[in-house]
């Protein structure tokens, strides 16, 4: 048996639509999975990419919206990906986008595991959860206070989900990417200087690929990791050991 190989199972990924969410459900298909990928917009373009894939919409504005999922859907992996950013100063920051990147990046991922959970409990069976952390759940940033609360908030809880349901069958895990390609990056890429100091911080020398993010969820959600309990994975290329 390939201990990488995720045949036979079901995978749910949020935020499937783009990006890093989109490259995770292509890298869980390509290992052998069925996709189930989710999004608040159409994950028809990602869909159309897997051999065994469907779309689920599910918009975690309202951080209960997986609630009933499980109880429709037999789903062995969740990849909890979906989340949003708010950036303003610390002093200028408001309620409303503190309790939007709350509610969607740290909210929603617990009570979309939580619901996970109950469901692999109640058959009695095994899962593997993965959520996107963030170089941000070791450091401050700047200008992003509530996504930093969140990511942090993240890291913890998966170390406290994992000594919970570790002896239950379920893997807790998570990714922390580094300054990885995609279009919410775009604009930092596009600056000479900001590109520059960026990738002189990376000892790898270049900015990361969805596919290394969805390649390392495969990892983690496969028996390859089946003692691996409560670690925060990072894949920055080396940023953080600098």
């Amino acid at each position: 048996m390939n201990p990488f190989s995720l045949a036979g199972k079901t995978a749910l990924v949020t935020g499937a639509n783009t990006g890093i969410g989109q490259a995770i459900a292509i890298a869980m298909g390509r290992a052998g999975a069925k996709v189930i990928c989710a999004g608040r917009r159409s994950c028809a373009e990602t869909v159309s990419q897997i051999a065994d894939a469907s779309e689920l919409i599910l918009d975690f504005a309202d951080p209960m919206a997986a609630r009933d999922v499980f109880a429709q859907h037999h789903v062995d992996i969740l990849v909890n990906n979906a989340g949003i950013i708010k950036r303003n100063d610390a002093v200028d920051f408001t309620e409303a986008d503190w309790d939007d990147v709350i509610d969607v990046n740290l909210k929603a991922v617990f009570f979309t595991s939580q619901a996970f959970a109950r469901a692999v409990l109640e058959r009695k069976g095994k899962g593997s959860i993965v959520t996107i952390a963030s170089l941000l759940s070791f450091q401050g940033g700047i200008r992003v206070v509530s996504y930093t609360a969140a990511k942090h908030g993240v890291a913890g809880m998966t170390k406290t989900l994992a000594n919970e349901w570790a002896a239950k069958g379920i893997n807790v895990n998570a990714i922390a990417p580094g300054y990885i390609a995609t279009n919410n990056t775009e604009a930092l890429r596009d600056d000479p200087d900001r590109n520059q100091a960026i990738l002189d911080r990376i000892p790898a020398g270049r900015w990361g690929e969805p596919g290394d993010v969805g390649e390392a969820a495969v990892f983690l959600a496969s028996p390859a990791a089946k003692y691996i309990h409560g670690a925060v994975l990072s894949v920055d290329g080396g940023w953080l050991g600098r």
